[in-house]
């Protein structure tokens, strides 16, 4: 059978890439498949209802129901439709936001996206207390350069309410076809009323690892950003690292961070390399308490010549916290930045009888130290938060922000303005005549018509602006608290 699993559905794309293409899985012996099949005939003998077959007595009350509904409700109603419900209502009772039933149509759409391109918004999500939450958007997609970010709730997709909706069906509210335009309605952590943002879907890159130099005085250090764990990423990573070490690098990032996990057979073959003595990786408890404890351990005696930091967040899940988990752990290397999201589960996908597909939670995977970090998350041994310019979100393009006008819009201007160091000498949303000056300085100093109103020309300048700046490496707290710490490990070691 082909285990798999992962962090939360992908919001992606025109194609639903819910749980394949970053899914964390797992087979007995050790190896990963994206696969779902395998589960068939035991799916399909558990139930029959009808003829002489016989079905479990504790599915009598159901039965029952099923047979006072078609002989009794005032409409017809297909069996289908009878069947279809109840399996949506059992796999709703667990209360497992990593659970879920398609039915055919959405398993065949389902199925179809695994080899299809990436097009949509590029975030993933979950839903946390009934609403659609992110998880984190991928580096570099329309969700990110839209400014959404960890743990925004999305309340509703172009007018539509995602409220009451499974995660299933707000997913295909969300997901669309490229140069379409998602407008969403998102509440943040911290604001009391919502924001729009508007999305314009788009391809989404599927290489998954990115490296780089990073010069300091004449040290250099190397880092290596992995956005998901998939197929092929453990290969690029390893050749990404040789590439690096040719040029004799004194230390190593590894940035997961608004990585949302993938396969457990990718991480698995990176921490393998770098956890010296064999040490454990992770452990699988399934439920299934006849199968044993599956653990994995790194395969070298000894650890890399140089020092290694490991960058998170709140968007770094399921596999990315395998990685974080083991490295901390087992290989004594630090952590820094924020709390991971904490998704410490493995789910299986099954095919039924008529191609319907179940995704069910089947095992919890703990720390080399069995720690079970579900809903809690790995602290970072050195905690580091970004400029709040970070959390800024995306400027209205359908109003005109003006003097004397209050609200979360014009808050959010005055974070960028503040982020661009123009300085409007308040942050509360009222839209003064401090404000108005930064507006037009910016405006100025960009060759826009100075009149102090951020439309959508300026709007736009502005966020261009803000991502030029979050993108620099000097702005990034986190990764320049990592280089400090492989700064000062190095020169203990002599390096």
């Amino acid at each position: 059978m082909k285990w798999n699993g992962r962090s939360v559905f992908v919001v992606a794309l025109v194609c639903m890439v819910a749980s394949s293409l970053l899914t964390l899985a797992v087979v007995r012996g050790g190896s990963a498949s994206i696969g779902t099949q395998g589960a068939v005939a035991t799916a399909g003998n558990l139930l029959s209802l009808g003829g002489a077959q016989s079905y479990p007595k504790e599915f009598s009350k159901l039965f029952d129901t099923y047979q006072i509904i078609k002989k009794n409700y005032v409409h017809d109603v297909p069996s289908e439709q009878l069947i279809e419900g109840a399996i949506e209502g059992m796999v709703g009772s667990l209360d497992d936001p990593y659970s879920s039933y398609m039915d055919p149509t959405a398993a065949e759409e389902f199925n179809t996206s695994l080899h299809s391109s990436f097009e949509g918004i590029g975030a993933e999500v979950t839903l946390k207390n009934g609403r659609v939450t992110i998880v984190s958007p991928f580096k570099g997609s329309p969700a990110e350069l839209a400014g959404l970010r960890a743990n925004d709730q999305i309340l509703s997709v172009n007018g539509e309410s995602l409220e009451g909706l499974d995660l299933q069906k707000a997913v295909s509210k969300i997901r669309g076809p490229k140069g379409t335009k998602a407008t969403l309605k998102v509440l943040r952590p911290g604001m009391t009323e919502p924001i729009t943002v508007v999305v314009i879907r788009d391809n989404i890159p599927i290489e998954t690892v990115h490296q780089s130099i990073i010069q300091r005085g004449a040290d250099k250090f190397g880092r290596i950003e992995i956005t998901q764990f998939s197929a092929d990423t453990a290969k690029h990573f390893f050749e990404e690292l040789a590439q690096l070490e040719k040029q004799n690098i004194k230390g190593l990032v590894i940035d997961v961070r608004g990585n949302p996990g993938g396969y457990l057979t990718a991480v698995r073959e990176i921490a393998e390399q770098l956890i010296p003595e064999k040490k454990a990786i992770v452990k699988i408890e399934y439920g299934d308490k006849s199968r044993e404890v599956e653990e994995y351990h790194s395969k070298v005696d000894s650890a890399k010549p140089y020092p290694i930091v490991v960058l998170t967040d709140g968007g770094s899940a399921s596999a990315s916290e395998i990685l974080a988990g083991a490295m901390s752990e087992s290989g004594g290397y630090k952590l820094v930045g924020e709390k991971t999201f904490g998704k410490g589960t493995v789910q299986n996908t099954v095919e039924m009888g008529d191609k319907s597909q179940l995704k069910l939670t089947i095992a919890k995977w703990l720390t080399p130290k069995g720690e079970w970090i579900n809903k809690k998350g790995i602290e970072p041994d050195v905690a580091v938060t970004q400029p709040e310019y970070f959390k800024a979100t995306q400027l209205p393009q359908d109003k005109v922000l003006e003097e004397d006008m209050t609200g979360v819009e014009v808050k959010n201007l005055q974070l960028i303005l503040d982020g661009l160091k123009l300085s409007p000498g308040r942050n509360d949303g009222y839209f003064d005549a401090k404000t108005k000056a930064a507006v037009e300085r910016f405006q100025k100093e960009n060759k826009l018509p100075v009149t102090g109103k951020v439309d959508p020309a300026t709007g736009a300048a502005l966020q261009d602006a803000l991502i030029e700046q979050i993108r620099n490496p000097q702005n990034d707290n986190q990764l320049q608290k990592a280089l400090d710490v492989l700064q000062k490990e190095a020169k203990a070691k002599g390096k």
